[in-house]
């Protein structure tokens, strides 16, 4: 059989969406905001031209959408930007999932953030019923820092991260390896994080949206690291799974764990459990495809559900095999002409 040919499946059983290769989609990834206090090398150009607030799903419509999806076996959701602790009033909705993950309707709220405004949130997401995070860090050098961030303060940072651990949030870093950038760092960060107490995962720069720039000058393959790494320290494949596309090593020298988001030298589609709603309800079955479905239309059209369950049904009912993420200087346009900020990262 053809790989890239769905598979024959029955029915999927109620509440729970299965794609056309007999896949479970049970983890929505949300992206409130496409704004963001940072302009990350690889993510955004310096310059960037945000969305009016009209084409913006409010709060009230993002706890809609999340409802419907967990009516129909969604698990896990995690709230993305952009940065997601900019958007005003978003507490609102954190708390109103936090009370469905209190209620067992939810396993697991998380959420992915750049840690310039954990140390105003971090109390209240671990009230809310949030207990781990992801953190973006590339680099714990102040000049460094700035020059990828653009914006960023690192100090901001840091005490965003020491605000994380007060509250008892669980951290894990992820960090982008960029080439002559960061490479010479990573040993360094994933020391540091172990000592901390902190996971971390490196990930390779992805082909999304226009930069200021060519990412093959950025792009570094993690087959590559993992390699050098493995000259330093013991690394065990172990089985740990947090419900994303990382895998998943022992570092037994720190007693960490180390993760590898690969999707360019091997890609993670075939276990892909995940769908992505953007802040302006545009819902992507793939990161790395152009295909997608109007939700907010569905949304906006009706007070009722219907209508926004069955473009959700059709919606999964074309997810694709997997992505088409290529860097090389013959494909110098992005794969994907949006930008991560706005998909989700």
């Amino acid at each position: 059989m053809d790989q890239h040919q769905p598979i024959e499946t029955k029915r999927a059983p109620a509440g729970q969406m299965i794609d056309p290769f007999g896949r479970a989609v049970t983890y929505l990834r949300v992206s409130v905001t496409d704004r963001c206090d940072f302009r990350c090398v690889y993510c955004m150009a310096e310059h960037m031209t945000f969305l009016p607030k009209k084409e913006i799903l409010t709060l009230e419509e993002l706890d809609r959408v999340c409802k419907a999806f967990m009516r129909k076996g969604v698990r896990k959701i995690r709230l993305t930007g952009g940065e997601p602790l900019v958007r005003r009033n978003i507490m609102t909705l954190i708390r109103s999932l936090g009370d469905e993950v209190k209620a067992g309707n939810l396993d697991e709220l998380t959420l992915t953030t750049n840690g310039s405004q954990l140390a105003r949130f971090a109390d209240e997401l671990y009230e809310a019923g949030v207990r781990r995070i992801n953190v973006s860090l590339d680099t714990r050098d102040e000049e460094k820092f700035a020059e990828i961030t653009r914006w960023g303060r690192l100090n901001q940072v840091m005490e965003g991260l020491a605000a994380a651990k007060r509250a008892g949030l669980q951290v894990k870093i992820n960090t982008v390896a960029l080439k002559g950038t960061n490479e010479s760092e990573i040993p360094a960060l994933i020391d540091w994080a172990h000592g901390e107490g902190y996971d971390i995962t490196l990930i390779e720069t992805m082909p999304l949206g226009d930069i200021d720039g060519d990412r093959t000058d950025q792009y570094l393959p993690l087959s590559k690291v993992r390699a050098e790494l493995e000259e330093r320290w013991t690394l065990s494949d172990i089985p740990y799974k947090t419900g994303g596309p990382a895998r998943y090593v022992e570092v037994k020298e720190t007693g960490g764990r180390l993760g590898f988001i690969t999707p360019l030298t091997h890609n993670f589609c075939e276990s892909c459990n995940r769908v992505r709603l953007t802040c302006t309800g545009q819902l992507f079955m793939c990161l790395g495809q152009d295909d997608d479905k109007d939700l907010r239309a569905k949304v906006r059209a009706s007070e009722g559900d219907e209508l926004l369950e069955a473009a959700i049904d059709e919606a999964i009912s074309r997810k694709p095999k997997g992505h088409n993420f290529v860097i090389d200087r013959a494909h110098k346009a992005p794969a994907v002409k949006r930008h991560m900020s706005l998909t989700g990262g």
